[in-house]
């Protein structure tokens, strides 16, 4: 198994040597991960990625390899036993039967009946449509049917419906080294440009070095800086969810917006803005950074850029504790308002088709916070969200 994923590794192009195979078979040796797979994924990282930029293919490979195992539950599933999560059936429901089942009365309805099912409840449970359970058509568990409820213990979506997700959930960064398949997005995003000669002195000025040698009579070499876009951006990248559909796309997007703007920040986010971002997956719940922060660092002369299916409950948007994941404090549409006003210049690229973004609420309540500066994610898309920020 660990030599298959040494050359799995190798064929995917993450530079490994048989030194640092040997390392991690010692530290096996010892017993250094403790038989648990988190702690064995740290560990073979450590060993064998030497560079950042290999960190997303290590990812792959490794969940491509032990994609049989299970992690360890994370601290915000330690509540509820591990016993209860178990997927042990899927209960196939027909059209006249999902009909027939209604949702609690809205999220403050919904969490206080959570809150009150998890006092009452003693054991496991499967099927029905009260307890909490999987395979059954009760508002909270797995791998069951309602219109409306809390995702406890489920891989990932099946039926879009859940308000809230209990679990803890990774998701991984977009790799800005895709190779593009066309220039098409490149040529696109030019159209965003401002030249301007800014930073230290390190090209050569041949025509000051031409003019000033003719004055004093032997060679005086001039440098100048770099003529360089001077287009600052913010970009705001949606992931998770219903968003790992659209990874090709957003990688692509990503990897050509790193080539064409020199200065650009980027922070990721979850169906949407609320009081904290991050900047990388991996660490999301250690080292997120406050939205404020973000406000009062960088200056308003930056264009901000989304990129987001904006498509999600819209509890999420316009009421406090709608967030799938946490209780927010305040609204995603506030902090959406406090963004485009520190940022006047701003636009929302989705991937969902454009002729099916009227089937859904959330994308048409963020269409209307946007100010109709919603465009699709296609090249002619961004031509016309590039027009929009000049």
């Amino acid at each position: 198994m660990f030599i298959a994923f040494f050359e799995a590794l190798k064929a995917a192009g993450v530079p490994v040597s048989v030194r640092e195979y040997l390392t991690l078979m010692e530290a096996m040796d010892r017993d250094l991960a403790g038989r648990q797979v988190e702690t064995f994924y740290y560990l073979a990282r450590a060993s064998l990625v030497k560079d950042e930029r290999h960190l997303d293919k290590f990812d792959q490979v490794f969940g491509h390899c032990f994609k049989g195992l299970e992690a360890a539950v994370g601290e915000e599933a330690h509540a509820i036993p591990a016993e209860w999560l178990r997927k042990l059936a899927e209960k196939h429901l027909t059209d006249e039967e999902k009909k027939q089942i209604e949702a609690l009365g809205g999220l403050d309805k919904l969490l206080e009946t959570l809150a009150e099912r998890l006092k009452e409840q003693k054991a496991r449970h499967q099927g029905g449509n009260k307890w909490i359970g999987t395979g059954g058509t009760s508002p909270f568990g797995a791998y069951g049917y309602n219109p409306e409820g809390v995702r406890i213990g489920q891989d990932g979506n099946r039926n879009f419906r859940a308000v809230k997700v209990w679990d803890k959930r990774e998701f991984r960064d977009l790799d800005d080294q895709v190779e593009l398949g066309t220039r098409n997005i490149k040529v696109a995003l030019r159209r965003l440009r401002k030249f301007a000669r800014v930073g230290a002195a390190e090209e050569l000025d041949l025509d000051g070095t031409i003019r000033q040698t003719a004055r004093a009579g032997y060679l005086d070499v001039k440098l100048r800086p770099e003529r360089r876009n001077a287009v600052k951006v913010l970009l705001f990248l949606d992931v998770g969810g219903s968003m790992d559909w659209h990874i090709a796309q957003c990688e692509e997007l990503f990897s050509a917006a790193r080539s064409e703007f020199k200065y650009l920040e980027h922070f990721y986010f979850h169906n949407c803005v609320y009081e904290t971002v991050w900047r990388s997956n991996a660490r999301r719940s250690s080292e997120r950074i406050p939205l404020e922060n973000v406000l009062h660092t960088y200056s308003s002369d930056y264009k901000l850029i989304f990129i987001g299916d904006a498509s999600m409950g819209p509890y999420e948007v316009l009421y406090a504790n709608g967030s799938v994941e946490h209780n927010n404090p305040e609204p995603g549409k506030a902090w959406l308002g406090r963004l485009l006003a520190t940022y006047p210049r701003a636009v929302w690229l989705n991937p969902v088709q454009e002729n099916h973004w009227s089937y859904t609420d959330s994308i048409r309540l963020i269409g209307h916070i946007m100010e109709n500066r919603m465009f699709p994610l296609t090249v002619e898309g961004i031509d016309a969200a590039m027009r929009e920020l000049t």
